[in-house]
């Protein structure tokens, strides 16, 4: 089975129920907007079956209103949409394109064309119909998201990425356009680093992308030593080293770390990542003044890094500064967007500072602040790890079996 049937056979149940959505939406509309007292009674019978849901008699209705008024658009158009919530695509596909020979530039009626197209695998004319409906509409952020569905299932990624990118521009907040996008960009990634790879094996930047998958991956070491290599072939390349430097300190490494943070600021003396990683470790080795020194210096160049009040108030705590610890550590408590533990970690040292100022009731309540959180965490850890457990042993989350009676 081709990549491309695979790929389509993995969208298809996600939009089953969009189709199915999209056909009321568009539905209602042409029927609500094009009743009159002129139509066929047969068309206006249709109508108020459709509108019930009663697909039968929606399709009976608007098939007997095509032979009473052959001419009559909406009509086979209505027929193509029952058609292809139906599953009868082949008549859905005949009934859209008599609406469009009558009625060309039909709103929605290519978009629905390419959509029957596309559920029985013939992409191309399904993405010739779908991008008429772009061209037609270019604010219909529907007919954008087919479009780059479509792109994607004939894997032009690119092509996808675009349309969907447009999509995105027009619906921001759907997360099915959001969803695919995602997906596309992906590919658009994978195919870049496969060309990458095919170009130059041995260049600097394919041990980069595998220093960086390898990061992801949570295999330090082997991040480590693709960093290394990249840094051999490319070694006052900026960014290399803070990257080689960050797998240091994940893996223990300081000394290792304070090095490539080091080497990084002497090819880049912006780098502010490397500066601050920097003060971090002088932190973990008790050095304040440095800290707060390193620390401040990389905010001057980019003020709100992450946990930077967390870090200054441990630098001031190193250096006695209780007042001022206590008053980064208070932001750092509800710092928007910080790791769950650093929380946890800025009301225990909070505790601490509060302690040192005598302000003892402040010190029991951040301490108790603290340990909540610690048994939330602990707890929700439990959690998932039964969650995890009763998967891979699903016998295990079975009730025991009732005693049967002799």
């Amino acid at each position: 089975m081709s990549r491309r049937l695979m790929r389509k056979i993995r969208i298809r149940p996600l939009f089953a129920a969009l189709t199915l959505m999209l056909l009321h939406v568009v539905g209602a509309l042409i029927l609500s907007a094009q009743n009159s007292p002129g139509e066929p009674e047969s068309f206006r019978q249709a109508s108020e079956a459709m509108r019930r849901g009663d697909l039968n008699a929606a399709g009976e209705g608007f098939e007997a209103a095509t032979k009473a008024s052959p001419s009559f658009a909406p009509a086979h158009f209505n027929l193509g949409l029952v058609r292809e919530e139906q599953g009868r695509f082949d008549e859905a596909i005949a009934s859209l394109q008599k609406a469009l020979s009558l009625k060309p530039g039909m709103h929605g009626a290519n978009l629905f064309l390419g959509i029957a197209y596309y559920r029985t695998n013939r992409f191309e004319p399904a993405i010739a119909a779908v991008k008429k409906e772009t061209s037609a509409y270019p604010k219909d952020a529907s007919a954008w998201m087919w479009q780059g569905v479509i792109a994607l299932a004939m894997d032009h990624a690119e092509d996808a990425a675009a349309a969907l990118d447009k999509a995105a521009s027009l619906a921001p907040d759907s997360v099915d356009i959001l969803y695919h996008r995602g997906q596309a960009h992906l590919l658009v990634s994978k195919n870049s680093y496969l060309k990458m790879f095919k170009a130059d094996p041995k260049s600097w930047r394919v041990h980069q992308v595998l220093a960086q998958a390898s990061a992801q991956a949570e295999r330090t070491l082997d991040a480590i030593a693709e960093y290394q290599e990249a840094i051999k072939l490319a070694p006052m390349q900026p960014g290399l080293h803070e990257e080689l430097g960050s797998e240091y300190t994940i893996a223990a490494k300081p000394l290792e770390a304070e090095v490539a943070f080091q080497r990084e600021l002497e090819i880049d003396p912006h780098n502010v990542l490397a500066r601050y990683k920097l003060g971090g470790l002088a932190i973990a080795q008790g050095e304040g003044a440095k800290a707060k020194e390193l620390i401040e210096a990389a905010l001057q160049l980019k003020p709100g890094l992450r946990h930077a009040d967390y870090n200054l108030g441990r630098a001031e705590m190193l250096l006695g500064n209780d007042a001022a610890a206590a008053r980064h550590l208070e932001r750092a408590t509800s710092a928007p967007g910080s790791d769950p533990e650093v929380i946890q970690q800025a009301w225990y040292q909070l505790g601490i500072v509060y302690r040192r100022l005598h302000r003892m009731e402040d010190a029991q309540k951040a301490m108790a602040t603290f340990q909540r959180l610690k048994d939330a965490e602990a707890e929700n850890s439990q959690k998932i790890l039964k969650r995890l457990e009763a998967k891979q042993n699903p016998h295990l989350a079975q009730p025991p079996p009732s005693p049967q009676n002799p």
